[in-house]
């Protein structure tokens, strides 16, 4: 278990990798997450199967956790599949939501369903 910048953590599970998401991503803090998922990735790329993004401690979320999630996807170029965790109802659901980011970006409603099988 990494903390980067102490804004997330990051998980590396077997066939995938986990970064939990601060419970609050907004213009504040979206373009150092952004920095730090890239971190992530950049280290890991050789053996990660999957990235997983955890918003279900997530309270508050404005356009810049959408966009954070659409730039996580174009840094990974198809690279490596991406999958979000967003509970149905919440915040961060519902910006992915409208902001159609899950057009792109399929979003589950816990982490058992977005976890490799």
């Amino acid at each position: 278990m990494t903390f980067l910048l102490a804004l997330c953590r990051v998980d590396d599970l077997p066939g995938c990798t986990l970064i939990t998401l601060p419970d609050e991503i907004d213009l504040a803090n979206g373009a150092l997450l952004l920095d730090a998922v890239a971190a992530a990735v950049t280290s890991r790329l050789d053996r990660m199967g999957l990235l997983v993004l955890d918003l279900t401690g997530t309270a508050f979320m404005d356009s810049q956790g959408a966009r954070l999630v659409g730039d996580v996807h174009r840094f990974l170029d198809g690279r490596v599949p991406l999958r979000v965790v967003a509970a149905p109802g919440g915040l961060p659901s519902r910006v992915l939501e409208l902001t159609g980011i899950r057009r792109d970006v399929p979003v589950f409603g816990n982490l058992t369903e977005a976890l490799p099988g």
